[in-house]
């Protein structure tokens, strides 16, 4: 980090707020796009209207859920929108304890001369959004970077333009306020096992921390959302939870520094219970784990909210009951204390997408 930053001792204490014991992110921040197939599948239009109505509920739900969530991200229409009754959302989140954050990137684009691979495009700018997105209240950032596994992929030219489109977001955040999410997402589309995984994973995070190093991003005012380590969804292979949770925490220690506060998982197309459940034996797997070890869930939250909610006003309790129930598993799990119960139809339903696109 540059000398002089007037934001590293804020930058640090928000990172720590995000990645506190028993807490993790929702991740609200669908692009207008993505939450249209999602309300899709409940019948529900996709207006700003209902957009702005379906946030509220996630938002307004009463209760203590803030002593399970630390930090939304939003996406950007979202950061700016307001309650019913005129209540900026970031003045809502406030209230509650709860930390604003922001998706900034601007989507993946066809890395030429690679088998499909792509690169994240939205580093134009970037700077004066960052300044823009911390001014409206936002304290943290998220971008996501795709990679995938096949008998070519990942190519040396994806990891290594992956991990520098990630470093330069990170430090370009930090210059403006923003604590970084750094999000190098490896795919579980395939049939790889889970050796496989470790593999690449682990070499995908050594690149994206070698070269966050020689940005001169701030470790302590950082934060990792990566892929739990998983087999390909049609691997024949069947791994268990314990196989699942020794394997990421393998390949977290021999890449991840101990600076860092938090790893906030992404859940990648599990159902919501698998990936509780994962998250609770990664917690519970042995050796060193001097990170938070904690969810970033935005499928893996919501899936029994839509379902209860269906768009309609009369539901809105209804799929605020389920946020709670989601959100205090998953606290659970990061403490490693969570006991599976008979969940809904929703909570086991699987959530891939395969090639999955905010």
């Amino acid at each position: 980090m540059a000398a002089g930053n007037p934001y590293i001792e804020e930058l640090k204490a928000t990172a720590a707020a995000l990645a506190a014991p028993g807490k993790g992110l929702l991740a609200a921040d669908e692009s207008t796009g993505t939450i249209g197939s999602r309300f899709k599948n409940i019948n529900v239009e996709n207006t700003e209207d209902n957009r702005r109505a379906y946030r509220e509920l996630l938002f307004t739900t009463p209760g203590n859920w803030n002593e399970y969530i630390s930090g939304v991200i939003l996406y950007e229409e979202t950061l700016y929108q307001k309650t019913a009754e005129g209540v900026p959302f970031v003045d809502v989140l406030k209230a509650k304890g709860v930390i604003p954050g922001i998706k900034v990137d601007k989507g993946v684009e066809n890395l030429p001369g690679t088998d499909g691979e792509t690169a994240t495009m939205g580093l134009d700018g970037l700077g004066q959004r960052c300044a823009a997105y911390y001014k409206a209240g936002a304290r943290f950032a998220k971008w996501r970077a795709v990679l995938k596994i096949s008998n070519t992929c990942p190519s040396e030219q994806a990891v290594s333009e992956n991990a520098h489109g990630l470093a330069r977001y990170a430090a370009i955040c930090q210059a403006n306020g923003l604590v970084p999410i750094v999000e190098p997402e490896v795919l579980m589309d395939g049939d790889h096992t889970l050796e496989k995984s470790v593999e690449v994973t682990q070499r995908v995070l050594a690149e994206v921390y070698r070269v966050l190093h020689l940005h001169k991003v701030l470790l302590e005012g950082s934060l990792l959302k990566p892929n739990m380590v998983l087999p390909g969804t049609t691997c024949p292979t069947k791994y268990t939870s314990q196989d699942i949770g020794r394997a990421t925490v393998t390949v977290l220690q021999r890449t991840v520094p101990p600076a860092v506060p938090g790893v906030m998982f992404l859940s990648g197309g599990q159902s919501e219970e698998e990936a509780t459940i994962n998250l609770n034996a990664i917690n519970n797997a042995p050796g060193p784990k001097p990170w938070s070890l904690t969810f970033s869930y935005g499928r893996a939250l919501q899936a029994s909210v839509l379902s209860a909610w269906k768009g309609d006003a009369k539901n809105v309790a209804a799929g605020q009951e389920q946020l709670m129930i989601r959100a205090k598993a998953n606290s659970e799990a990061q403490r490693g204390k969570y006991v599976s119960s008979n969940a809904n139809a929703a909570a086991n339903e699987s959530l891939y997408v395969k090639d999955y696109k905010y």
